[in-house]
């Protein structure tokens, strides 16, 4: 089976949808359901000035790549790209629900024309679909949404899609999240899988090593929010299952365990918006992020591997100033921790050469009425260097990019 799906099969399975009645915002009839559709239509100039790890033909950027020289002693990756990209192009679904066990029922389907994976650019997949039940003082949500280290209302208001990643934790996943609100403060617990943010392992990068662990990713977070300020505090557990087999032929039930923790925070004064966040954790590869796992100590005649996690440390502010021209800048470091031992195998993971990454991102956006026009300059530069025996790099030699991005948005 094609796994993309082609416009005429989309409009095929949207057709019924559109024809459904939309509820109006005062509907008198709580039995009565619905679904209201918006979005918009995007399309994305970008220039760079090297060569980039980055997603779906550049357009997510993560860093710049590191120096490869020719016979000639000249660095391949040192050449200029650009690309002119409408996959960003968003359709989302908003579904109003009767009441239910008590609580008001709602839910979203969203999706984009971004694909699953760089051979199906252009191709529709889903980012958003759940069922979300509220109560008086708590609430339910089931299905595909952000994960919870990715705090809607503290991320940054970059133009770029990656969203500040790898400074920022980037992840959407299938979970069950509930909240419970006492006062101005929310306790959230969430049990999430992976769909199509995954963990790197012996066989790349699959939802397997955490399914096989039958144990879900949790979550804890405490939020504060009054009408100008958001603080919160969160811990993240997660614990993989790298293989099943050796490469000896023999059952393993090694696992890996990450610990990871996050701060933030969101001022607004005025026209002035202020957000910062930091991230100290371990095996975040998932969510775009530094570290992975590696092997600590191999058996010898079973080849059961043990594993150490790897570490980073982020921390991104985002300052920002509305007015007929709204101007903001973003700026971000992370930097590689290593593993608390001894590597002797294979790193599992993004960025096992660099030491650290720095981005510095200013933008201009200028909206009139449903039309918004950006445009943003991106700076990053990325350290590499080579790993030592506890998977900390050594003598690094700074490359950097610069993006210029030219966004054009229709929201409807």
């Amino acid at each position: 089976m094609n796994k993309r799906m082609n416009l005429k099969t989309f409009f095929a399975m949207l057709l019924p949808a559109l024809m459904m009645p939309a509820i109006p915002a005062g509907a008198s009839d709580p039995g009565q359901t619905g679904i209201r559709f918006s979005g918009f239509v995007r399309t994305d100039v970008l220039y760079d000035t090297r060569q980039t790890e980055s997603l779906r033909e550049g357009h997510f950027l993560i860093h710049p790549l590191n120096e490869a020289l020719d016979a000639e002693g000249n660095d391949v990756h040192a050449g200029a790209n650009l690309n002119i990209l409408a996959v960003q192009t968003r359709l989302t679904g908003r579904v109003d629900g009767p009441p239910a066990f008590g609580a008001k029922t709602s839910g979203l389907i969203e999706g984009s024309f971004f694909g699953n994976s760089n051979s199906d650019i252009n191709g529709f997949r889903l980012r958003h679909a759940f069922l979300n039940l509220r109560w008086q003082n708590s609430g339910l949500l089931i299905g595909q949404f952000w994960h919870p280290m990715f705090v809607t209302d503290v991320f940054p208001g970059t133009i770029s899609f990656n969203t500040g990643a790898p400074f920022q934790p980037f992840s959407r996943n299938p979970q069950v999240r509930y909240i419970r609100t006492f006062g101005r403060l929310d306790l959230l617990a969430a049990a999430l899988s992976q769909r199509d943010f995954t963990s790197s392992g012996p066989a790349g990068s699959s939802s397997a090593y955490l399914r096989n662990v039958a144990i879900p990713n949790l979550h804890l977070q405490f939020q504060v929010k009054t009408a100008r300020t958001v603080v919160g505090f969160g811990g993240d557990w997660k614990r993989l299952k790298p293989r099943l087999v050796t490469e000896k032929s023999y059952r393993t039930d090694e696992t890996v365990s990450g610990l990871s923790f996050l701060a933030y925070a969101k001022l607004i004064a005025g026209k002035w918006t202020w957000k910062m966040e930091g991230v100290t954790g371990q095996n975040l590869t998932d969510h775009l992020m530094l570290g992975g796992y590696a092997a600590g100590s191999m058996g010898g005649e079973t080849g059961r591997e043990t594993y150490r996690p790897t570490g980073v440390r982020s921390v991104w502010t985002d300052l920002s100033v509305a007015g007929k021209v709204t101007a903001g800048c973003f700026l971000g470091y992370t930097v590689n921790q290593g593993a608390d031992g001894e590597i002797t195998g294979k790193i599992y993971g993004r960025g096992e050469n660099i030491q650290s990454i720095t981005r510095i991102a200013p933008r201009l956006v200028i909206q009139s009425e449903k039309n918004q026009w950006a445009a943003e300059l991106e700076y990053t530069a990325a350290a590499f260097g080579t790993p030592d025996s506890r998977g900390k790099v050594q003598d690094a030699k700074t490359v950097a990019n610069v993006r210029l991005l030219l966004a054009a948005t229709l929201f409807f």
